[in-house]
């Protein structure tokens, strides 16, 4: 069995073409019998409630459809997809998980390592009055180091609401949107006065699902965010093709205005001579795809790479030993990955939102304009390690 195989839920995206959301669900019901609801009519319902009352969901704003179908049904779209219509192509969706494993070393310093290396410990934009959507296992709305910060959530998990209970959404949130200066240790937040959304895609478990993040991206381009920063995913094979959904969502997105960051992936084995191809969905084409660095900046150990024409890096953060915010009495923690990483560009990208007023794909061109170039592969670091303003 695959990998792509031991990640499949069992249901599909069905991804329709531009403009036509309404034609391409009822070609969707004529050819399935499926009935699907439509986000579009029924604001504030949560996804799974929808999915119960019919047999899928259709993300409007995104022009994708999530359905359970049986062998029959899925083989009807396949032709369909083929065909020229407003159906344009069907995949199975995947699970996906927070990536990032805990470290123990001290930190010490006014600021983490992180925020000097790339320069946000000297930034005077802060990301005020931009709109930063984190996706991940939700916040610690009870941390002492949020309170008063402009916070909108949503949960997209069933069952669950925004409060983390696994702690990983609420480290990252930390990196990208924490405070810069901290009364119990060093200061670990970029865009310290950025408008946060945070996004419950992944459960208390760390683990979700691809209709969970579609559904909080939708979420994040109707509240008019910036950035959407994803430090989630699932390892792909060398040569296995990019998602056709993620990458029109993608496309859909930035010209709504809307960034999305993701993390390359922790698959790597870089000491043991192997370099994983950078996962779902950060090897989309636009979507930027965040390798990890180390305080040294080498390139981290687990960090993904291009190892193929399928899916780049584009950009590197840091991604070891990285101490940020953590739930509960602990307060604070150090994780390592390249979901660590994401959050340092994620912050970034706020703060170039705010200081150029830029938005997709001039905010991608300033990110890369504007990286430290480092001596390392290409492949590796993309254009370099993301410099805050």
């Amino acid at each position: 069995m695959t990998t792509s195989e031991q990640n499949s839920t069992g249901r599909y995206l069905v991804l329709l073409e531009d403009n036509a959301t309404i034609i391409g669900t009822r070609e969707l019901s004529r050819l399935t019998g499926i009935r699907c609801a439509n986000t579009a009519d029924a604001a504030g319902a949560a996804p799974g409630e929808l999915f119960r009352s019919a047999g899928g969901i259709v993300l409007h704003d995104l022009g994708v459809a999530l359905i359970s179908a049986d062998d029959d049904q899925f083989s009807s779209l396949q032709r369909a997809a083929g065909e020229t219509g407003p159906i344009a192509a069907i995949e199975a969706e995947r699970r996906v998980f927070a990536i990032g494993e805990p470290s123990t070393s001290a930190e010490d310093g006014e600021f983490t390592w992180g925020l000097q290396s790339v320069r946000a410990d000297r930034s005077q934009p802060t990301g005020k009055d931009v709109r930063v959507a984190v996706l991940d296992t939700g916040l610690d709305l009870k941390h002492p180091d949020f309170a008063n910060r402009d916070i909108v959530t949503g949960s997209f998990v069933e069952g669950q609401d925004v409060q983390d209970g696994h702690g990983h959404g609420t480290h990252v949130i930390g990196t990208s949107c924490g405070p810069r200066t901290s009364s119990e240790g060093p200061g670990y937040g970029i865009a310290s006065e950025a408008s946060i959304y945070a996004g419950k895609v992944l459960g208390d478990d760390g683990s979700g699902t691809d209709g969970g993040i579609l559904s909080g991206i939708q979420w994040a381009i109707s509240n008019g965010c910036a950035v959407v920063s994803m430090s989630l995913g699932a390892p792909t094979e060398p040569g296995a093709p990019f998602s056709d959904a993620f990458e029109k969502v993608a496309q859909r997105a930035m010209e709504r205005g809307t960034l999305i960051i993701a993390a390359a992936g922790n698959e790597s084995q870089r000491s043991a001579g192997t370099i994983a191809p950078v996962g779902h969905p950060a090897n989309c084409p636009s979507i930027m795809a965040v390798g990890a660095v180390d305080p040294q900046l080498q390139i981290a150990d687990f960090s993904s790479g291009t190892v193929d024409e399928i899916g780049q890096v584009d950009l590197v953060g840091p991604g070891v030993d990285v101490y940020s915010s953590w739930p509960g009495a602990e307060r604070y923690r150090k994780l390592s990955g390249t979901s660590m990483a994401t959050p340092h560009v994620s912050g970034v990208a706020a703060l170039y939102a705010q200081q150029h007023a830029e938005r997709a794909w001039g905010l991608w061109a300033r990110l890369s304009q504007t990286a430290r170039r480092l001596p390392l592969p290409a492949t590796d670091v993309g254009a370099g390690l993301v410099q805050a303003p």
